[in-house]
């Protein structure tokens, strides 16, 4: 791969760049904290919650499960009220709904509760990730965007790292007033989010023009810059060009695409959802300990991350390295059956190691196999497919701890899947030329012949838009 060259910009556009990244960026990556926070904080309350409300295993993995569904059901809706109303005010909207819900959560007191709760906190944060990523298009050149895009998504990351401590700290509040810890943690967590959302309606501008704190020529050129690159995009699609999801389903490497991004949110999301039920199990540990521990694996995990992308960058080749890591993330699942409380966690270690950097490894596939005008919705297609796996992995580990007693079981399960996901990329063509999805081009209107431009590239691939559950490596 050649190294990409910066792209200069008008002083005025790279001071407006700047002050973005001191003012937008970050505010969306403390967003995306607290997003996934009270989206996954519900493993540390998993043993008092369902000891309170009366919750077998299966039904607390349905609960967990379930808001999956709705994210998937309500994100187009969300977007298309996001084009309606504005940025600036659907993600406040998004932020403080998803907020309240959560708080909600510290009041359950029935299964049916429950899960009507987990329902309406999926169809809170619908569209949360979609709305940001079409924020950064509208703000910032092509240049800038994956730098942004990839701080917003280390949010996640750096969520899974402090969301243990933060809830262990929160559940030895065991008693406080004559409420459990776990509706402290609920009620707490979710009050930061609703709170951030009225930062977020006072420091978010909808569009450039209202940006009091830029210049008026550092509008006047930023916008330009990026209405010229939107131009230039919209010329290389072609108009009147529509690619179908059912035309993309007949194609066999998109349906070893979902698979396989299906099965690395299985393997994620179990772990994710089922870690601090399994590091209690080493016996003597305090909520606050539990969740200390939890936090060695996501911390072995971002170093992962960043690590497998320089290598899948360094040597041009993506496929080794996703089937390495899903192999590392299956013989970590296993591991972690055959011994000691003390050493699954060290092999839950591997398993993270393998199973998180693998997802932004896996989407620099389908983004090379695809042609540019069927990225958009092959890539959508493969984001809703694939995340229904938050919903099949916590529900999956419920019924069999429910058969089995343990979740010795679910973790054979995950080797399972982690092995045959290896399996089905070594199957995935390279996305060569002759490899890609292609769409009949719109018929080009007349012109005269002209030579190119001295220097000018023969051909111009355009990059896709990032979208959610997509990372930069």
């Amino acid at each position: 791969m050649s190294a990409a060259v910066p792209e200069l910009h008008p002083p005025a556009v790279e001071s407006a760049i700047r002050k973005i990244f001191r003012r937008v960026v970050p505010l969306f990556f403390v967003m995306f904290v607290a997003n996934y926070m009270d989206r996954v904080n519900l493993g540390f309350a998993q043993d008092e919650l369902r000891a309170d409300v009366g919750l077998s295993a299966a039904a607390f993995g349905l609960g967990a499960g379930i808001f999956f569904i709705a994210y998937a059901i309500f994100e187009v809706p969300s977007n298309m009220l996001m084009e309606r109303f504005g940025p600036k005010v659907w993600l406040t909207r998004i932020m403080i709904s998803w907020g309240v819900v959560a708080t909600a959560m510290a009041f359950v007191n029935s299964p049916g509760m429950f899960y009507t709760l987990r329902f309406l906190l999926g169809v809170a944060e619908a569209g949360f990730f979609p709305a940001v990523i079409y924020y950064f298009s509208r703000w910032l050149p092509d240049s800038h965007r994956g730098r942004a895009t990839s701080i917003f998504l280390m949010g996640s990351g750096t969520a899974t790292v402090i969301v243990g401590p933060i809830s262990g700290a929160l559940l030895e509040m065991h008693g406080v007033w004559g409420h459990s810890g776990w509706q402290w943690m609920f009620f707490v967590e979710g009050v930061v989010s609703v709170v951030l959302g009225f930062v977020v309606f006072r420091f978010l501008d909808s569009g450039v023009q209202e940006a009091r704190w830029l210049t008026d020529e550092e509008k006047r050129e930023l916008v330009a810059v990026i209405d010229a690159e939107q131009a230039v995009r919209d010329e290389q699609r072609g108009t009147g060009t529509h690619v179908s999801r059912w035309k993309l389903l007949a194609d066999p490497q998109m349906l070893l695409f979902l698979w396989i991004y299906f099965a690395i949110n299985v393997a994620l999301y179990a772990v994710t959802f089922w870690l601090p039920s399994i590091v209690d199990d080493i016996g003597g540990l305090s909520d606050f300990q539990v969740g200390l521990l939890t936090a060695v694996p996501w911390l072995c995990a971002i170093l992962a991350v960043y690590v497998a992308g320089r290598i899948s960058d360094r040597i041009g080749k993506r496929r080794p390295v996703l089937v390495a890591l899903l192999l590392l993330g299956g013989c970590g699942t296993l591991l972690a059956v055959f011994v000691s409380p003390w050493v699954s966690l060290g092999a839950l270690c591997l398993a993270a190691m393998g199973f998180k950097p693998a997802s932004p490894i896996f989407w620099t596939i389908p983004q090379s196999y695809l042609d540019a005008r069927a990225a958009a919705p092959g890539i959508a297609l493969i984001n809703s497919i694939g995340n229904l796996g938050g919903f099949v992995a916590p529900t999956a580990f419920g019924i069999i701890e429910d058969t089995t007693g343990s979740t010795k079981a679910g973790l054979v399960g995950l080797t399972v899947v982690g092995f045959l996901a290896a399996l089905s990329v070594l199957l995935v063509r390279g996305g060569g030329r002759n490899d890609r999805i292609r769409t009949r081009p719109a018929p080009a209107p007349a012109a005269a012949p002209h030579k190119p431009a001295p220097g000018a590239a023969r051909t111009t691939r355009t990059a896709p838009t990032a979208q959610p559950g997509a990372a930069t490596g």
